[in-house]
Order: C-alpha cells, then structure tokens, then sequence
C-alpha cells in the first residue's frame, strides 16, 4: 500500500509570545537558507570563529572555551554538568522551578552526589541558604538557574558567587531565558559556566545551545580522572573542533543553525546590549501596567520578576485552556500555561527578543480583554491597552 504525499511545510503564522521559541528576524531566517557549505570549509570556519568572538561580547566574558553546542539549551545543561562533574563529585543544586529540577536529574545521572537548596516556584534563592548548604556540602559545583522559565523568577547572581568561590566551588548557572534580553556577566559576576538557548531572547531557533566555560573550569575538565560522560559533548574533544588553531574534526556540525546563529547575534550586537536590555524591560513595565488594569497580578514577587518571562496568575474562574486555545485561534497569539505546581494557575508571557514590542504587548492586552469576556471576567473595555499606552509615555 501507498500512502499519500503529505502537503509542503506552510505552518501558520504565529504571534510567539509564549515561554520560547520567540518570534525569529526575517534576517536570521535567510540566514537559515543560505548555501550550505561544508562543516570543514573555510567559510564556515571563518563563521564559527566569528560567533565565537559575538559570543564572548554577549556572555560578556574572556572565556576562550566559548561556543555553540549543537544541540538545544537542554543539551548546553547537559554539556557543562557531564563535563564538570565526575562520579561521586559532590554538587549543590537550587532547585525553584522545573529547570532547577531538570539540573538535578541531569547531575544524578552523571554520578553527581547532589545536595538540594529548595524553595517554592516562584520564589527565589536566598543567599544564606547557599551559604550553609556549601558549608555543610563543600561541593566541586553549585548550579543555579539565573531566569527560572518555568515560574518567571529572576534570581540575584553577585552574592551567591562569592559566597560560592570563598568555598571552593565552581559555579554553573543557567542563562537560557536571560542571555540577550537581561545583563549576564560571566567575568564580572564570577561565572564558571554557563549556558543558554538560541531559541528565547536571542530570536533564533531552537538548535544550538551557547556555552562558556571559565579558566577554573577548564582546569576542572583537563585534571577529570574518568572520561565524560557523553562522547558528543565531551568539550575536551569538541573544542578542538572550534579551536582556529588545531580545528580538529569532531561531528559534522548544523551548518546553516550557525549561519542563524551568527545572524541573530549581530542583530543583537547591532541594537546594543544595553538598549536591548532597556528594550526588554520598557515592554515588561508596559505590559505590567496593562494587566494590573485588568486586575491581574504576577506570580513572582517585586523585584525579581523577569521581563523577558511574564508569570502571571489565571484570573478566579477563568478556564485556562480555553483562554489560550482561543488567543491562539482567533488572534494567532502563543502564550504558555504553567509547569509543575504552577500549572493551572499561571500564564507564561514571553517577551523574548524580537517578541518583545510594542506592538505585540497592545495587540496581546487587547486580545485578552476579549478572552477574558467571553470567560465571564468583567473588564473595564480598552483599561489594558490604556494603562500600557501611558506606562510607554513615562
């Protein structure tokens, strides 16, 4: 039997407002369909040393480990966990939210002795809590997510890394929802590795997952007793092939995911990262002012609410689903519900990159007035849109 021919790709256009990918730069898209060349061929390498040098100034780091991991964020986790810790290493992990979790299984997997810093979704971690977990641990690694996706907390770095080295340890943060919309400091805050996503504040898509690794942790990788665990991201071998001195092959890399990548990031670099960063946080406040009109509040506490990731609680009596299904089908526009014991209960607004817009918050407060009509929730017409109109006028 024969079956029929499926029809052309031609997905429908989406407004991405949701916890990533985010909406993608026409640029960055033809970047993705240029001619492909081979992964050993000049013009690539000349590619890849070029996106190193855009990563190291958007990291803002020295970092010569500095690179993009084929593969998604997940795989950037994977990366700087497998390569850091060894069997029966002792890691303290803070857990808030779904990622923080996600770090510990992928630790425990590795051979990670993993000790847990917990608070509830939404909350962040406080520093005395790393504080006496280092001290009763003495850990080799402490992991920490800088922006929780899962419950939009934006957690406070510069204490904790102090508090971190005084101990010995190495520290490895999660910047996957942060990198490219919210100041991430490698050096100045004292990162040893870190690792990101392309498809959030960047605005590429998922594929590759940025990387960097500090002297301290590279001297950490070169003195392992026992192989990595992963072959495919065992960065002993895997920065040889983005070295320009040896250029030693490793995997055949997703070429064209690099041309989207290089693009992105001189997108990035074009705007500026610190009108980016005040880009994102002008559309946060507008989009904050719009819904504290429509009588909706945020999960997460002041001042550690992400711009760039808008938990928000589900209005009382209001079906979850139905709002999004009917966002997403009448107006087109993605938004994300919540994870784990979040779920149900908030909303998960993305203002990502190039989805972080004017445009798209007074298109998005409109659309929810409607949604929210037709859930019975009574809001004054036009109060959204307004509020974010004279917040944009300050």
């Amino acid at each position: 039997m024969t079956t029929p021919l499926p029809a052309p790709i031609c997905p429908p256009r989406r407004i991405l407002m949701g916890p990533g990918p985010s909406e993608i730069s026409p640029r960055v898209l033809a970047a993705l369909g240029a001619q492909t060349v081979g992964h050993l061929d000049p013009y690539f390498l000349q590619v890849m040393d070029e996106t190193q040098a855009m990563l190291r100034q958007v990291f803002r780091t020295e970092n010569q480990m500095t690179l993009a991991v084929s593969g998604t964020g997940s795989a950037g986790m994977e990366t700087c966990v497998v390569n850091l810790i060894e069997p029966g290493d002792k890691m303290v992990v803070c857990v808030n939210g779904v990622f923080g979790g996600r770090m510990v299984d992928v630790a425990e997997r590795a051979g990670a002795v993993v000790t847990k810093v917990e608070r509830p979704f939404g909350e962040i971690i406080p520093a005395a809590a790393i504080q006496e977990a280092v001290d009763k641990v003495k850990p080799k690694v402490v992991g920490i997510v800088h922006a929780e996706t899962s419950t939009g907390a934006w957690q406070p770095l510069e204490e904790i890394s102090k508090i971190v080295h005084a101990a010995g340890a190495l520290l490895l943060v999660d910047c996957v929802t942060s990198l490219g919309g919210l100041p991430v400091e490698i050096d100045a805050w004292g990162i040893d590795a870190a690792y990101s996503g392309t498809q959030k504040c960047l605005s590429c898509p998922p594929g590759l997952g940025p990387v960097t690794f500090s002297a301290r942790a590279v001297e950490a990788i070169d003195k392992r007793k026992t192989k990595v665990q992963s072959w495919y991201l065992d960065m002993a071998m895997v920065r040889n092939y983005w070295s320009s001195q040896s250029r030693v092959y490793h995997h055949t890399a997703p070429i064209n995911m690099n041309f989207g990548l290089h693009e992105a990031l001189r997108i990035v670099l074009e705007e500026g990262l610190e009108k980016r960063f005040a880009r994102h946080q002008e559309n946060h406040v507008a989009l904050k002012a719009g819904l504290a009109a429509m009588g909706i509040d945020y999960a997460v506490a002041e001042p550690h609410q992400l711009p760039t990731l808008n938990a928000v609680k589900i209005p009382a009596g209001c079906d979850d689903k139905a709002v999004r299904g009917l966002l997403l089908n009448e107006f087109g526009i993605e938004i994300g519900g919540g994870l784990g014991s979040m779920a149900g209960k908030v909303w998960r607004i993305g203002l990502m990159g190039d989805a972080s817009s004017r445009r798209n918050v007074l298109l998005f407060l409109g659309a929810l007035e409607r949604c929210l009509a037709t859930q019975g929730i009574k809001v004054s017409p036009g109060a959204g849109v307004a509020a974010a109109i004279a917040a944009y006028g300050k």
